[in-house]
């Protein structure tokens, strides 16, 4: 039996209280939007288009926050935070921001990389053996893997691993499975080292558990929980004092609840209130955070990796990231059935806009973006000096209409 150390195995290994960090940087400085080239009077299209969807009982509430040349234009709340209760819902809303999540751990790995702790190409198994020799699902049992899933694979969701979203077949559902917190990194490193991956690493996009491996390989690294390292290199010192992995019971008043239902489909909702420290800290589905934390990370991203004089990333490795890496011979067939990014390409851990895309999204050639199954949304346009982010308690596939509406009132804004 492997011996894992403690902050694998899920023990208390000096878990900080991520979201209750005290916060280093300072408040976005605000700008009326005639300033930065932005409409006051169509800027208004975006709370009307909110409030109408409250009105039909589509979401409970949203909050949106927006930044044109590096000021805050735009940052209002609408509805309940609390359908049931009917508490208006804050600016400072905390909602589980789901695959937002997947930026936070890729920033936090191209960390580790401009250290030299390691590089985009290095096999997982090179940090987890328990990964090495991988097999493939081909017909009448596995064949061998052509070559090893590697680092950028698993930030680019090209590493043959899946999560169970596409046709709940039984090799899926014990993919999807490892998506949980409450077991041990440790356990999600055995359990995986037993599956077969679902195809030949880098021929197929296919959103899976990579970022979930990835969490665990920064910790292995760094020899700290996941929690630990982001709330030191990133959320902290950004400023982020409401974002981390559980949201302690002083906060959970502004903890923003789905309806108890699916207005679509009726079916129930998951609302995800995590308000102890999980057994492990996932890296691609599990963070909280509030619209205003998250625009400061998405401002970082637009600055090319530098926010309020401080450097987090090279401007290289952020052109890196946001750059399209999806080669002609990667199959993009998964990618594009998920909603709003039909035509798009992808970097780490986020769509980017090709120059012909078939998606009725508004945008600009090279703009990036992603949004979380829980109703989270974020986008960047460097071009247009651009970072936006909605959050709304919507787990259903209404959240894909949202976005469109997002992204169309907030573009016809600029002037």
């Amino acid at each position: 039996m492997r011996v894992w150390p403690t902050w694998i195995r899920g023990g208390a290994a000096g878990l900080l209280a991520v979201a209750t960090a005290a916060a280093a940087g300072t408040a976005l400085e605000v700008a009326a939007p005639a300033e930065v080239g932005v409409s006051a009077a169509r800027l208004e299209h975006v709370g009307s288009a909110l409030r109408a969807a409250i009105a039909r009982g589509t979401i409970p509430g949203a909050v949106v926050a927006i930044a044109r040349r590096g000021k805050l234009v735009y940052h209002e709340a609408f509805g309940a935070v609390d359908p049931a209760a009917g508490t208006p819902m804050p600016k400072d809303a905390i909602f589980p921001i789901a695959s937002l999540t997947k930026p936070l751990t890729t920033v936090g790995a191209l960390m580790l990389v401009e250290a030299g702790r390691m590089t985009l190409e290095d096999p997982v198994e090179r940090f987890l053996p328990p990964l090495a020799n991988r097999r493939v699902v081909a017909a009448g049992g596995t064949e061998p893997a052509r070559r090893q899933p590697n680092v950028q694979d698993l930030m680019r969701h090209t590493a043959g691993m899946t999560n169970g979203l596409a046709n709940g077949s039984e090799l899926e559902r014990q993919y999807h499975e490892l998506t949980a917190v409450d077991r041990p990194a440790a356990d999600l490193v055995e359990r995986l080292g037993r599956l077969p991956l679902h195809y030949q690493p880098g021929t197929r996009w296919d959103y899976g558990v990579g970022f979930e491996v990835m969490g665990v390989i920064i910790e292995t690294l760094t020899q700290r929980r996941l929690a630990d390292y982001q709330a030191e290199h990133l959320f902290a010192p950004l400023g982020m004092a409401d974002t981390g992995y559980f949201v302690p019971p002083g906060k959970v008043a502004r903890f923003a609840r789905p309806f108890k239902t699916d207005p679509l489909t009726g079916e129930p909702t998951n609302a995800r209130l995590r308000s102890a420290p999980p057994q492990r800290d996932g890296g691609g589905n599990h963070c909280y955070s509030t619209a205003l934390d998250y625009l400061r990370f998405a401002e970082m991203l637009r600055r090319q990796g530098t926010f309020d004089g401080r450097r987090y990333l090279g401007r290289k490795t952020v052109e890196f990231m946001t750059s399209d890496q999806m080669t002609p011979e990667v199959d993009l067939g998964r990618l594009w059935t998920r909603g709003n990014v039909y035509g798009y390409g992808f970097g780490l851990s986020v769509a980017v806009r090709r120059p012909a895309v078939a998606s009725g999204m508004l945008g600009t050639p090279g703009d990036f973006n992603w949004g979380g199954g829980s109703g989270t949304y974020f986008w960047v346009d460097t071009k247009e000096e651009l970072a936006v982010v909605f959050m709304a308690a919507a787990p259903g596939e209404i959240r894909n209409r949202l976005r469109q509406l997002i992204t169309s009132t907030v573009l016809q804004a600029l002037e």
